[in-house]
């Protein structure tokens, strides 16, 4: 890493600190968005640690949220935006692996810092007093480290959920776990058992649309996802023994991963996409591994485990049938192209090329040329079908169900739905036929 970068708080933080200040309290920007500023990285938000009472803050502000005022949280409004102000503190003991039981104010900065999780989250700064670094998280972001403020075992055991920070930093940084801090997570990963669904959701996502997301391989050394998602750590195990694979199901998932740009439903697709493999694994008579009837498999553990992680439900339905349909195979004509998009839908079909490419790269070099080849065939089939916009779905489709009850005289009911997908059939073979004169005539036979 470069020399320590100059920090530059925004005008909104500097005023903030300020009008603290003045009123005789101390104040600093503490926590992620030094660690960002020391990096040359521009925070995504800034906190605000102080000495004063949360009830003394509301009363130098106009505006203020009591954001968590029981553990000394305020949020300040300043021209549209929210800065959370905490005052000094130190946690009581821990009751759920998560959450202080009570929280005890002091107006010692070191002791508010002594409870953060790794030393590169426990720097505090102001213009006035310059940067605080007590554990010298500044040398650990030089050497790349990711370690826990004193003793790792007291931090994973006040906060489990710490652990996937741990790792998740890692994968946003490509930094080392400390071997101690690593250590510590082997010991209480079981503990997250305790740790609700929602956060385990959002620590997991962060990790892999990060830079690094098979850093999930340290998640399951360290025995992270044995509890949190136990599925993988079979494929981490299962071993594919066939010409067009070089990895274990688990490794191929890391590499393929790695493979697609870090966009949410698509590293989960990939997450998810063999996550079904160990169930469908048959050997033949030459000892070649088989797993037919995997994507399906593969889609309902996909639903299982997003269901468990409380995911909304427009990713499931994404991510659910991208795993689905990422080994489907069509032959490459316009009319077999169309019946897929038809039947995959004109929403998922798209994003299935960026997965199969990110498939195949995971895979061995074992006919990668032929399959690289096919699929960007396929997919200049896909874009000319596109721009000659034609028929692929009942929106597309010349007629309305309200042109079949009023000029095709077909009786309201399911009886249209179903004439609709008749006359669809026929477009979809051959796209000429989309045209109002032509279907209302065949609707009529």
């Amino acid at each position: 890493m470069s020399p320590i970068r100059q920090i530059e708080l925004p005008e909104d933080v500097k005023q903030i600190i300020k009008t603290i200040t003045e009123a005789g309290y101390e104040a600093y920007a503490v926590g992620g968005c030094i660690r960002d500023s020391v990096l040359g990285r521009i925070p995504e938000d800034y906190d605000i640690t102080t000495s004063a009472k949360p009830l003394q803050i509301k009363e130098l502000f106009s505006h203020t949220i009591d954001t968590g005022i029981k553990h000394g949280t305020v949020t300040i409004m300043l021209h549209g935006i929210g800065y959370e102000v905490t005052t000094y503190r130190i946690d009581g003991e821990y009751e759920d692996c998560r959450h202080p039981r009570e929280v005890i104010f002091t107006s010692n900065l070191i002791e508010d810092l002594k409870r953060r999780d790794f030393t590169i989250n426990a720097m505090a700064y102001n213009d006035e007093q310059g940067l605080v670094d007590p554990f010298d998280g500044t040398g650990d972001l030089q050497k790349r480290v990711i370690r826990c403020v004193g003793n790792p075992i007291e931090r994973f055991t006040e906060d489990a959920l710490r652990m996937m920070r741990a790792v998740r930093f890692s994968a946003q940084l490509g930094y080392e776990i400390e071997a101690e801090t690593a250590d510590a997570i082997r010991v209480l990963a079981p503990n997250l058992k305790n740790i609700s669904a929602e956060r385990i959701q959002t620590e997991l996502v962060k990790l892999v649309t990060s830079p690094h997301p098979d850093d999930l391989r340290i998640a399951y050394e360290t025995g992270i996802t044995k509890v949190i998602l136990p599925e993988f750590d079979i494929c981490m195990t299962t071993n594919q023994n066939h010409p067009h694979h070089c990895y274990t199901v688990g490794e191929h998932i890391l590499h393929s991963m790695c493979e697609i740009r870090p966009d949410k439903v698509l590293r989960l697709a990939m997450l998810f996409h063999d996550i079904g493999k160990p169930d469908a694994i048959t050997t033949d008579e030459h000892g070649i591994n088989h797993f037919h009837g995997h994507p399906e498999i593969s889609a309902a553990y996909a639903q299982k485990i997003m269901r468990r992680l409380k995911f909304d439900n427009k990713s499931i339905y994404y991510v659910t049938n991208l795993v689905r349909y990422h080994d489907v195979r069509m032959e490459l004509s316009r009319k077999s192209v169309r019946r897929a998009i038809n039947k995959i839908g004109d929403d998922i079909f798209p994003l299935l090329f960026e997965v199969r490419e990110a498939d195949t790269l995971a895979q061995s070099m074992y006919k990668r040329k032929e399959k690289e080849q096919n699929l960007a065939k396929l997919k200049e089939i896909y874009e000319d079908i596109v721009a000659s916009r034609e028929c692929v779905s009942l929106k597309q489709l010349a007629v309305t169900g309200s042109d079949l009850i009023r000029e095709a005289g077909i009786p309201e009911g399911p009886q249209v739905g179903v004439k609709l997908k008749e006359l669809l059939s026929l477009v979809i073979e051959d796209p000429s036929r989309n045209t109002k004169e032509y279907l209302l005539s065949a609707a009529k036979q």
